[in-house]
């Protein structure tokens, strides 16, 4: 009857009975056929031998059982999937891993501030790789979704967000993410400590540190301006209480336009009786909309003027929800689909009816979020050296585990020579964006000079704009440094990418931010631009002061030399500015920086330091290309385009 079973069956068959007791013998062949149990009975583990050995465990035979189940793999095999497994990148402590950042924490900071802070910052910066990064990880894998109508029927509008972002609103408010800068405990160091802290958090926060940004330039609105409305949302704002604190939207974007907002807010505020508004609109782009408040503009009507006054916008304050728990008059459309940040819900918003609180003069809306959009694109800046450096200190390691030709990937001179390049951005990348805070610090303590304040204004839109554009930059060449892996989502490094790419358009596109450092030079009638030249003539002096040598001198040289042709580009060609301004606002990035990483060298006196300021100034720092702006730009663009070929929209 042997013939009558197939070879796997007979095979499992014996293997059971080798590798168990006699007992489940007994309970292994109840489940078989009455024919397979004939079977079983008419071999040598019959029933005479099996009621002999029912008082001792039966011992199996182990090569019998091994070869038993190589017949098993025979029939039933996998493929082989070899022995190597290649290591992760593992992550660094993202403060006291930064050699930069602990070094100019060390020349700038106080040593009582430093002292006091330090251990903080540390602890911080090894909680952010063990606790957050999880947190902000699980974001991106649990993305948000609206779920519009229950069951029966009803309009509810439900934002659903994972627990790991409710957690990230937790660690925000008990880290004094935002507070530390509102606190005066450190007086003029208080924003920079902040910004520090953010921009450990921000690389594995999944972008929790979107609404933080919003938050905080809604905190300094508050702060700002005397409204009792705000005044109440100030102390939600920088609670350092999971439970009291409160995060805020931005709701300006409409459909019509995003940097044009005065052109394009269709947004109306009816007034009511009490004084308070009703806000009627439709808002295009809202971040963070799980915020528990928000700042947004709109046109004042009333019921005998329905049209909106020639006045202007107007800011407006209003709570998302009402006391019963209820959305405020809010109904949210849809969630955007978009390319990268897919953790934040950002949604287009109809307001039927918002309850809201004028907060700002009538007609002087876009004045008001001036210090908004300070404090935001600050924000933007930490975040793109934060995603650099983040990027940077993986491929690092990784390039201590990865091997490639023999040897590891790091002994490779040119993977060392690519990856020291990345260094240097980022170093110059930090060294703006930190100088910023530290300015912005100085001018909220009162303690800042005039050309302390031209500076900070000239430099914020500037420093946003080469900060996000190296980021992508800079990110992307930290891909390529895993190879193939770089490409792999489930290694969590796309993403990097995919949310870097935000840094140049949120908060105003590259083109913007050149025209609003112009509108800065001409608003103070070019006296912006004295300022920066004064500034770094000093700290350049300063600095061959304190370093001198050749090599110092002469990258001194270069800097200055760089900063005197574009003085002269901008007082021989006025008629050029416009078109050359995206140009010019590059030079000065790269001329600041220079003038910054020489003044750190003269102080830090190291090698490495030198190697970095000495290696900056010996690149382009004068990025103007005279001939292109009178060139007939519009016409190379537009050849081979046809209107009577266009054959409707693409969606």
């Amino acid at each position: 009857m042997r013939q009558n079973l197939s070879s796997y069956h007979w095979v499992l068959i014996q293997l059971k009975m080798l590798c168990h007791p006699q007992s489940q013998i007994k309970r292994t062949t109840r489940l078989l056929s009455s024919n397979v149990i004939r079977l079983v009975s008419t071999t040598t583990y019959g029933s005479q031998h099996v009621a002999s050995q029912r008082k001792k465990d039966v011992k199996p035979n182990t090569s019998t059982v091994e070869e038993l189940k190589e017949k098993l793999r025979v029939q039933f095999s996998r493929a082989k999937l070899g022995h190597f497994t290649q290591t992760p990148p593992h992550q660094e402590n993202l403060f006291s891993n930064n050699a930069f950042l602990t070094s100019y924490l060390t020349r700038i900071l106080p040593g009582d501030v430093k002292n006091a802070i330090w251990g903080d910052l540390t602890r911080f910066g090894q909680r952010a790789v063990t606790d957050i990064y999880p947190l902000g990880k699980e974001c991106e894998v649990t993305q948000p979704y609206v779920r519009s109508f229950d069951a029966w029927g009803n309009r509810i509008d439900e934002l659903v967000t994972c627990g790991a972002w409710k957690q990230l609103k937790a660690v925000s408010a008990e880290e004094g993410l935002i507070a530390t800068a509102y606190e005066g405990k450190y007086g003029e160091y208080d924003r920079l400590y902040q910004m520090v802290k953010l921009g450990i958090f921000a690389p594995v926060s999944g972008l929790y540190s979107c609404p933080l940004a919003m938050t905080d330039g809604a905190a300094k609105s508050a702060q700002m301006i005397k409204s009792p409305h705000l005044k109440k949302a100030y102390l939600h704002l920088t609670s350092r209480d999971p439970k009291v604190f409160w995060t805020s939207g931005q709701w300006m974007t409409e459909k019509k336009g995003g940097s044009d907002v005065s052109g394009s807010t269709e947004t109306v505020a009816l007034e009511q009786e009490d004084g308070s508004h009703l806000l009627f609109g439709y808002k295009w782009f809202s971040s963070a909309t799980d915020s528990d408040m928000t700042l947004t503009l709109a046109n004042i009507i009333s019921e005998t003027q329905p049209e909106p006054k020639p006045r202007g916008l107007t800011m407006f304050y209003l709570e998302t929800r009402k006391e019963n728990g209820k959305l405020n008059g809010i109904e949210i459309v849809k969630l955007k689909n978009k390319l990268g940040t897919r953790q934040l819900p950002t949604a287009e918003l109809l307001l039927d009816g918002a309850i809201a609180h004028q907060v700002s003069e009538e007609g002087r809306g876009i004045a008001s979020i001036a210090n908004m959009l300070t404090i935001t694109r600050l924000h933007n800046s930490i975040s793109a050296c934060s995603a650099m450096r983040r990027i940077l200190q993986l491929a690092r390691d990784y390039g201590q585990r990865r091997s490639a030709f023999g040897q590891i990937v790091d002994s490779h001179i040119l993977h060392q020579l690519t990856t020291s390049r990345m260094e240097i951005i980022v170093r110059g990348c930090e060294a703006l964006t930190l100088h910023c805070a530290r300015l912005l610090g100085r001018e909220e303590a009162g303690t800042a000079t005039v050309q302390e304040r031209l500076v900070l204004r000239a430099l914020t839109p500037i420093a946003k704009m080469f900060t996000a554009k190296m980021a992508m930059s800079v990110v992307s060449e930290g891909l390529e440094c895993f190879g193939g892996q770089g490409y792999i989502e489930d290694t969590g490094l796309p993403v990097m990418l995919r949310d870097a790419q935000v840094l140049p358009i949120w908060e105003g596109t590259s083109n913007i931010m050149s025209l609003d450092f112009l509108r800065a030079v001409m608003k103070t009638n070019g006296e912006a631009v004295t300022s920066l030249y004064e500034d770094i003539k000093v700290r350049l002096e300063d600095s061959k002061a304190k370093a001198p040598g050749n090599e110092f001198d002469n990258s001194a040289m270069l800097v200055m030399q760089a900063m005197n042709e574009l003085i002269s580009f901008l007082q021989k060609h006025p008629e050029l500015i416009q078109s050359a301004a995206r140009d010019i606002a590059t030079t000065i990035a790269h001329i600041y920086i220079g003038s910054l990483l020489l003044e750190h060298a003269a102080w830090e006196k190291t090698s490495i330091s030198m190697e970095v300021g000495k290696r900056w100034c010996e690149q382009q720092l004068l990025q103007l290309t005279p001939s292109q702006y009178v060139a007939d730009n519009h016409s190379l663009v537009m050849d081979g385009y046809n209107p009577e070929e266009v054959y409707g929209p693409m969606f």
